[in-house]
């Protein structure tokens, strides 16, 4: 890594795989490390490195309001100038949602960069140190500013929407397969990087606690709307059915999305199909149906990131002809980025 003049970089600690060994009475992973131990396994070459311990768990305990927490934090630590950037070591089953809700809120020049691992820290061959050293050096570089969050992950740079988790096991763990990577970081700190694409206006940060219900329903061959109505029953303002193909479903959950959207319930057709827009095209209770019943199309957000910019916008209290445009807009990105929230 190159030596920088002054500053360094913060890094946020929550715990995940990256800080995990192997419990020895029942023999589970869980996240055991604090910050200190993870940057020690790791180096930090000529970068000075604060470090913030925020939490020790795995990525699949955490709720909305941790994800705010992080958020908090980042800015927190983005209030001295000495900052260059923020490093997070976050588990990697929903980074793929905090690293992008850190993206919508983000609204600051300087680098966000997610990263994690896929064996524990206490494997053989572990590798969350060159996962971390990487997203060291990529906070560090003036040249990751003006991008907002990224996740770095086997040498790979990807900026968050439409990013997802694609492999379990894997090193090389995540994909952008509609946006391909933005860039690389090689094993030495050389960062090569796409141009930057157009970051739509952050938005405002919501208050924790606000309490927003906002579920996923999966569609599937036979499926009814049971379990689509049973999330209304249980108070959901906001809806994310996964499709299949171009975002389709059948004319029971159709009705049930009319009569949900006439109650003032937001509903996003977002699909299980692993790249490609979802648009409305197929009758019958197809995606041509479900728009007309109101849905909204995600773009090409799938259901984990279109279930966290719903969510976020319907805590910020946003009306839902706002809602709709800013999801339309957001999952897009052949649009024009959206207007700042009034």
């Amino acid at each position: 890594m190159e030596s920088l003049a002054t500053g360094h970089v913060v890094l946020l600690a929550t715990g995940g795989t990256i800080a995990s060994r192997t419990h020895a009475a029942d023999g589970a992973t869980v996240a055991a490390d604090a910050g200190g131990a993870v940057l020690a396994a790791a180096g930090t070459g000529t970068v000075a490195v604060e470090v913030v311990d925020l939490m020790q768990k795995g990525s699949y305990l955490l709720t909305f309001d941790d994800m705010l927490a992080v958020c908090a934090a980042i800015r927190t630590a983005l209030e001295s100038p000495e900052t260059l950037g923020i490093v997070v070591t976050h588990g990697t089953d929903s980074m793929e949602e905090t690293a992008y809700l850190a993206d919508l809120l983000h609204d600051d020049p300087r680098p966000v960069v997610f990263t994690g691992a896929q064996r524990a820290a206490d494997s053989t061959e572990p590798d969350g140190p060159a996962n971390l050293r990487a997203a060291i050096a990529l906070a560090a570089s003036p040249d990751a500013r003006g991008r907002g969050a990224m996740i770095v992950f086997d040498g790979e740079v990807f900026a968050l929407p439409a990013t997802r988790k694609s492999e379990t096991t894997a090193l090389r763990a995540f994909s952008n397969p509609d946006l391909g990577p933005a860039g690389s970081v090689s094993a030495g700190g050389a960062i090569t990087l796409a141009p930057a694409a157009r970051r739509p206006f952050p938005l405002p940060a919501p208050h924790a606690g606000t309490g927003t219900r906002v579920d996923v329903v999966a569609c599937y061959p036979g499926a009814d709307a049971a379990l689509f109505e049973a999330a209304v029953a249980a108070g959901a303002r906001g809806i994310v059915l996964e499709a299949t193909g171009l975002g389709n479903a059948n004319t029971e959950l159709s009705d049930a999305v009319r009569a949900a959207v006439e109650d003032g319930v937001v509903v996003v057709t977002s699909t299980r199909v692993h790249a490609g827009p979802v648009r409305g095209v197929y009758g019958a209770g197809g995606g041509r149906t479900l728009e007309d019943a109101g849905a909204v199309p995600s773009g090409l957000l799938r259901p984990s990131q279109t279930r966290t910019l719903l969510q976020t916008l319907l805590a910020l209290g946003l009306p839902a002809e706002q809602v709709i445009g800013e999801i339309r807009q957001r999952g897009d990105p052949e649009r024009t980025a959206p207007e700042p929230p009034a």
